[in-house]
Order: structure tokens, then sequence, then C-alpha cells
């Protein structure tokens, strides 16, 4: 997850369901709306990755950039 980036590389929740938390980078939704589905391109590049909701969590509250910036 995130492997190179610096913090924060941006978080976006990509489910309305509270009970299915999935999330990317800013770099994978540019990379999603590039392809405007999830391709064998975009998994490719996305790299995706379960996680338990600590960990999920934690990556949202380092990643997620503040309104305004």
């Amino acid at each position: 997850m995130l492997q190179g980036q610096p913090a924060p590389s941006g978080f976006v929740e990509n489910s309305t369901d509270p009970n299915d938390l999935q999330a990317w980078c800013y770099l994978c939704e540019d990379k999603f709306q590039l392809e405007g589905d999830m391709t064998d391109a975009f998994r490719d590049f996305n790299g995706m990755a379960i996680v338990c909701v600590v960990c999920y969590a934690e990556a949202k509250g380092l990643h997620t950039i503040p309104a305004g910036h």
C-alpha cells in the first residue's frame, strides 16, 4: 500500500456503505478515471490489498488531505 508514496497521498473512499471500507490514493483514482473501470491495467497499477479496520483507519488518518489543500 502506497509504496514509495509520501504522506499524504490522498485517500479516496470508493464505497458509500460504512461496512464496505474501500479506498485508494489520488494516483489510483487518476488511473481509475483514465481506464474508466476496474480494468486489468488498473488492477495491476493499484495492487489492491485487504487490510484490517485498524490499518484502514491508520492509512485514512495518514493520507487524508485536509479540505482546501
